[in-house]
């Protein structure tokens, strides 16, 4: 019989992995012979046990027969353990490897972690010397030109020049667009709202705080309202201590805070501001002049832009009443009055108010300024917004096809067989990609009409979008593609339509069918205006 050779016991807690894995196969091996002896003794005994007749000597190989099967049972045991130990052995090997991986990792990893780390430190500590020498170098600048204005103003401000100053405003005026400034061109003196507010023996808005308006405007376009707010407070609080609370430039100067409140979202401040510039101006210019009516129209626009429709409707149409009485029913500020009122009543779902508001406003835009004011063709749009609210496609697709061939006809001066506007374009290449006889020439042969979307407006460039996706609505998916094309091309020389408005969703989803493609994506209608406010 074979012998086993164990470790000596005394050694083995000094082991190392590697001896014990060697020491482990040389059990396996001596346990396997082992097992094999077993058997072939147990093989033996049984042969010896079919050969005996004694029932005393067949007990005796009985009983070491089922020792050596104990044996054998053991023998395995042990073979099991030790192949467990093995397989052990291996994944402990594999997991230390991965470990040792992944350790180099994360050094490597912290080592460039922490050159980032310096890199970007020392990148924002040049940054932020950067920007506070420019922050300092431009406040100082901007507050030199704004006193040189001040003394200019002060000392002697003649018409011509106030003339030359407005002349100069910034486009983004438009977020606090100044009542006195906002009538058409082309339209009398006599019809401002100045002057109306003159007749009366009413008041006028300073020069010098028309110019700081400007510059408050500035600053907030830039987002610089740390340097609007300042400003404006320490103007109110000069005024104050100089003219006390109770006086119409108070009143002025707290409707443009809250028009920079507004434009932080600050609405509750700004609502506050506001009530107390109406009460000052009711209090001192009546209640029934224009600036009180501008006032009730920016708390109208507020609450508008919180959603507080109900409450912001009264509001406009005290301001509407006064500006009625005041100016006459058919001026340019009684128009966008009409314009507001109708946004709030198409908010609550009010839409045959909305369409009569709108054909008002329309109908004093197109006899004071003219078929070609741009103030026309956004009335125009909105109206083509209510239409489509209330699923008239018919009536809107009638408005934006006169939009657009108004702008044709201010470029090319009429419609024959050469210069078509666009739309008319639109649905010939329709029928044509139905006859199987595309037009496949570009935009240049249409008389180059896409020019007319850079001479009008960026409303045109709305109409555009707005009629193509009415067309994809239709099924018109060739049409739809040609004004949508369009209105790329026409962007892409000069229409950026940064002050167009937010674009609404109108339409249903279409039936399942329906496919759109390229351009198409979902059907979206853009309203051309938003509410105003004024100073």
């Amino acid at each position: 019989m074979s012998t086993m050779v164990y470790p000596r016991e005394e050694k083995l807690d000094k082991l190392s992995q590697e001896e014990i894995i060697s020491n482990t196969k040389l059990v396996m091996q001596g346990l396997e012979a082992l097992k094999n002896e077993h058997n072939s003794i147990l093989h033996s005994l049984l042969e010896t046990i079919k050969c005996l007749k004694k029932d005393e000597e067949a007990n005796l190989v009985h009983e070491k027969s089922n020792l050596l099967r104990k044996s054998v049972e053991m023998i395995e045991l042990g073979l099991g353990e030790a192949q467990v130990m093995m397989a052990l052995s291996n994944h402990l090997n594999a997991v230390e490897s991965e470990k040792q991986k992944l350790r180099a990792q994360v050094r490597r990893l912290c080592q460039e972690n922490q050159w980032l780390r310096d890199e970007l430190a020392n990148t924002q500590q040049k940054l932020q010397r950067s920007e506070q020498t420019v922050a300092q170098l431009e406040e100082e600048k901007k507050h030199l030109e704004f006193m040189n204005q001040l003394k200019k103003y002060d000392e002697d401000v003649s018409p011509s020049e106030e003339k030359e100053g407005d002349s100069t405003k910034d486009s983004l005026d438009d977020l606090f667009p100044n009542e006195e400034e906002e009538h058409g061109p082309g339209l009398p003196h006599q019809h401002s709202s100045a002057v109306a507010a003159a007749q009366q023996g009413g008041y006028e808005i300073p020069a010098r705080l028309r110019t700081l308006h400007n510059l408050v405007i500035q600053y907030a376009s830039q987002g610089r309202y740390e340097v609007a707010v300042p400003l404006c407070k320490q103007a109110l609080e000069d005024l104050e201590k100089t003219s006390g609370h109770d006086h119409p430039d108070v009143a002025t100067m707290l409707n443009i805070l809250a028009l920079v409140y507004r434009d932080q979202n600050k609405y509750k401040e700004a609502a506050h501001l506001l009530n107390d510039a109406l009460s000052i101006r009711e209090k001192t210019l009546g209640k029934d002049h224009p600036a009180v009516a501008a006032t009730l129209n920016n708390l109208a626009v507020l609450y508008g832009k919180r959603g507080k429709y109900k409450e912001a409707e009264p509001l406009c149409k005290r301001a509407l009443e006064i500006r009625e009485k005041v100016l006459g029913k058919d001026h340019p500020d009684v128009a966008k009055q009409l314009n507001n009122l109708a946004l709030l009543c198409q908010n609550q779902g009010k839409y045959d108010e909305v369409e009569y508001y709108y054909c008002r406003a329309l109908e004093i835009y197109e006899s004071c300024l003219g078929p070609d004011d741009p103030n026309v063709a956004k009335t125009k749009n909105n109206l083509a917004s209510c239409y489509l609210k209330q699923g008239k496609y018919k009536d809107a697709e009638v408005l934006y096809k006169e939009i657009l061939t108004r702008a044709h006809v201010k470029e090319f001066g009429s419609v024959d067989d050469e210069h078509k506007p666009i739309w008319m374009h639109a649905e010939e290449r329709e029928e044509m990609s139905k006859s199987k006889h595309r037009d496949s020439a570009p935009y240049a042969e249409y008389g180059g009409w896409y020019k007319a979307c850079k001479v009008s407006s960026p409303t045109v460039n709305t109409t555009l979008r707005n009629l193509g996706a009415l067309y994809r609505r239709q099924g018109k998916l060739e049409a739809a593609e040609t004004l949508e094309e369009c209105a790329v091309r026409s962007r892409r020389q000069g229409i950026d339509p940064i002050n167009q408005t937010k674009v609404v969703e109108i339409l249903k989803e279409g039936d399942g069918t329906e496919r759109r493609r390229s351009l198409g994506g979902s059907v979206k209608y853009e309203n051309a205006t938003d509410g105003s406010e004024e100073a």
